[in-house]
């Protein structure tokens, strides 16, 4: 049975909407993106959209790995929260791609003016820091 992502890591990913993914070619060559995303509970994945040409999609279809994070500013250390991710990516199509697509427009509307792909990055790992809750306070979930 698949343990339920805790509740405070969802709120945290709820709070934020830009995430860093970092991905990697067949041949190992490193480079990471920002895109703005929301969270799909449903699918426990991250939607975010981008179009083909770009240099970190191609390096999805050559590799579908994936690991990112979603992060607080502050230089507060008491205040630290952030969240860290590995996965795998995937193009939305058919279904999914109309649900996905409807979910990413209600959060960013404006996004109906740009054109891409829809991608879900479905995290098997999450680890969450949470300074709040004590120095160092680490919350995880394994897919």
């Amino acid at each position: 049975m698949q343990s339920m992502i805790d509740q405070r890591i969802l709120d945290f990913i709820g709070e934020h909407h830009v995430l860093t993914v970092a991905c990697a070619s067949g041949e190992g060559a490193p480079w990471c993106a920002n895109a703005f995303y929301v969270f799909d509970e449903q699918e426990e994945g991250f939607i975010i959209t981008s179009e083909e040409k770009t240099l970190h999609t191609q390096l999805f279809l050559q590799n579908p790995r994936v690991a990112g994070s979603v992060v607080l500013e502050t230089e507060q250390v008491g205040k630290i929260q952030g969240l860290q991710f590995t996965g795998t990516v995937r193009r939305c199509d058919g279904g999914l791609f109309d649900r996905c697509r409807l979910k990413y427009l209600k959060r960013f509307p404006y996004a109906v003016f740009k054109g891409g792909e829809v991608w879900l990055i479905s995290p098997d790992r999450l680890k969450y820091t949470d300074n709040r809750l004590g120095f160092g306070k680490k919350l995880h979930w394994q897919r």
